[in-house]
């Protein structure tokens, strides 16, 4: 039996509940000879009209923007907290003593965003596809996935420690026993804490957003990050504090740490396997999340190398890369649904709206639905740094001088980063989706550590080129 969607002028047959697989309910029991339209669950307070409009790509620009404005600028004034936070501990003993936590920062933020939003990118598709309903279901899926995200935050952190420590090593020749326990230690408690309040934040946006009638791909994945950055940075500094202080007084302190949390890895593990919506990730979605990792640890190495020279750089690292990869985050999550919508992963693509996408002028001129989304996000960037730029000067933060020309640096810098992530989302979600992965688990970490990389290096650039043009007072560089 096939399902499709009716068309416009066909009546929307409503039933209290229809079981749907994760592939959307396209393919169904029985007869493959059959068709009937495709019905919805009834869902408490879901304004099905609305939910059809969308997922028939009619969503206006208005309605984008309505949706997305109030999560974006929540979650920019995350990143902002999270950077003044950043511009206050730079100063701290223990980050002036194991420089290596300056290299953590940006894998710790990018493992947050890349766990957070491709949980959030995974739970908006199932919602949207009516496949939360079920209470049963819905506690399988959630209990599941935030085990998948414990499990991939202690890999992920351990490995970031161990690769903080080698690219802080190789210019120095230099290895400190209690600063790598240290680092390690930071590392973990740091990514699981932060992942495990931030999952059951997702959990409870994307439901909140389906009983509000509100497309949960443009406020999910933007709110993921709200406080995402910010709560990732105090319990790095925090904990990473404590274990300093600790040297010579509590040796067992940071080896407790860590072998704790590798005890609870394979129940963690063992959870992921036994549970049918995580049991395919735990196994495949690896390598997105490692790789990301690795790409962010090189934007945390130009970001060691920068603030040593340029103090004011650091209010703004999570700042730049926060607003990149939250409006990216967006564009992938919106283009997965839309395919998820169509069909499963896969061979041939069945959206016709992402046909061409390796073209520049239809991926932002386009008259498609995401087009359209890509003309909003780009829009918001320019405004959306203004406010928080001005946040940050207005509350005395940083260490660079406010002018004309601070802005237009800044400003090219966040806009050429953001044009350069949409565009490569536009091409690289469907790519994924034809190879047979799923976006929701495969696109957002590369996207979000290449808006780290992109976001850090643009960012150094443009303060040398302050530098140069004259802007050399004593707080913006030697």
């Amino acid at each position: 039996m096939r399902y499709r969607l009716a068309q416009e002028d066909e009546p929307i047959v409503m039933e209290e509940e229809i079981q749907h697989g994760w592939c959307n309910g396209l393919t169904g029991p029985g007869s493959q000879s059959s068709a009937v339209k495709l019905t919805l669950p009834k869902m408490g307070g879901l304004n099905v009209n609305n939910l059809i409009q969308s997922m028939r790509g009619q969503e206006s620009s208005w309605s984008i923007i309505s949706q997305v404005s109030l999560p974006f600028i929540i979650a920019g004034y995350g990143t902002v907290g999270a950077g003044m936070v950043l511009d206050i501990v730079q100063h701290w003993e223990v980050f002036v003593s194991v420089k290596e936590i300056f290299i953590l920062v940006p894998a710790l933020l990018g493992l947050k965003g890349n766990l957070e939003m491709t949980l959030a990118s995974r739970l908006s598709t199932q919602a949207n596809l009516g496949n939360m309903d079920s209470k049963k279901e819905l506690l399988k899926m959630v209990g599941g996935n935030l085990a998948l995200v414990q499990a991939q935050a202690i890999v992920v952190g351990l490995l970031s420690s161990l690769t903080a420590m080698v690219l802080g090593w190789i210019p120095k020749g230099e290895f400190n026993v209690n600063h790598a326990l240290l680092l390690c230690a930071s590392s973990l408690f740091t990514a699981t804490s932060a992942s495990l309040v931030l999952g059951g934040v997702m959990v409870f946006v994307v439901l909140s957003s389906r009983y509000f009638s509100i497309n949960p791909d443009n406020v999910a994945t933007p709110i993921a990050a709200s406080l995402g950055d910010l709560v990732t940075l105090a319990l790095l500094a925090w904990i990473s504090n404590t274990l300093f202080e600790a040297i010579g007084k509590q040796h067992w302190l940071a080896p407790t740490v860590i072998v704790l949390f590798l005890v609870l890895l394979p129940i963690w593990v063992v959870i992921c396997v036994k549970n049918t919506y995580t049991n395919d990730v735990i196994y495949s979605g690896w390598v997105p999340v490692l790789s990301a990792m690795m790409i962010s640890s090189v934007g945390g190495l130009i970001l060691d190398f920068t603030v040593s020279n340029y103090d004011g750089i650091a209010v703004f690292q999570p700042v730049i890369n926060g607003v990149g990869g939250n409006l990216v985050a967006v564009h992938a999550s919106r283009i997965s649904t839309s395919l998820h919508q169509k069909g499963c992963p896969g061979g041939r693509l069945k959206d016709d709206t992402l046909r061409g996408c390796l073209n520049v002028y239809k991926v932002f001129f386009g008259g498609d639905i995401h087009a359209r989304a890509a003309r909003v996000l780009t829009v918001l960037t320019i405004p959306g740094h203004l406010l928080f730029t001005y946040t940050i000067f207005h509350m005395g933060a940083g260490h660079t001088s406010h002018t004309l020309l601070f802005q237009l640096f800044y400003l090219s810098a966040a806009l050429l980063q953001v044009v350069l992530l949409l565009y490569t989302a536009t091409w690289l979600v469907p790519l994924i989706w034809i190879k047979g992965a799923d976006p929701d688990n495969v696109a957002i970490p590369y996207l979000t550590a290449l808006g780290d990389l992109l976001g850090t290096g643009f960012l150094a650039v443009a303060f040398h080129m302050l530098y140069l043009f004259g802007d050399r007072d004593a707080d913006l560089g030697d």
